[in-house]
């Protein structure tokens, strides 16, 4: 019965830990760019877009589905960073098994 109870409480643990780190990725910040800088995305460690900056120099010379591509391509990356940061972050939290544990 112990057991059991040592995993709730690791559960409880884990628990309170994952609601702290999504607090603490809110205020992390990602910053990527696309066409050599010219449109610059940041997103939030959760993947949430926060700003957006365009250079001038992105729309001489090019059309609006181009820029449209450099944007959406700016936004992928930075959350696809977020993502890798999560994942980082959660891997850091999870116990490693004990191959020689029933449970």
């Amino acid at each position: 019965m112990a057991d059991f109870q040592h995993l709730f409480q690791l559960g409880q643990q884990v628990q309170g830990r994952l609601q702290q780190l999504q607090s603490e990725l809110a205020d992390r910040i990602i910053e990527t760019g696309a066409g050599g800088g010219m449109v610059r995305v940041r997103v939030d460690g959760r993947g949430l877009v926060r700003g957006l900056t365009i250079e001038p120099g992105a729309f001489e010379g090019r059309d609006a589905e181009l820029l449209a591509d450099l944007v959406v391509g700016a936004i992928a990356e930075a959350q696809r960073r977020a993502a890798d940061l999560v994942q980082a972050e959660i891997r850091k939290l999870t116990p490693v098994p004990n191959p020689l544990s029933p449970f």
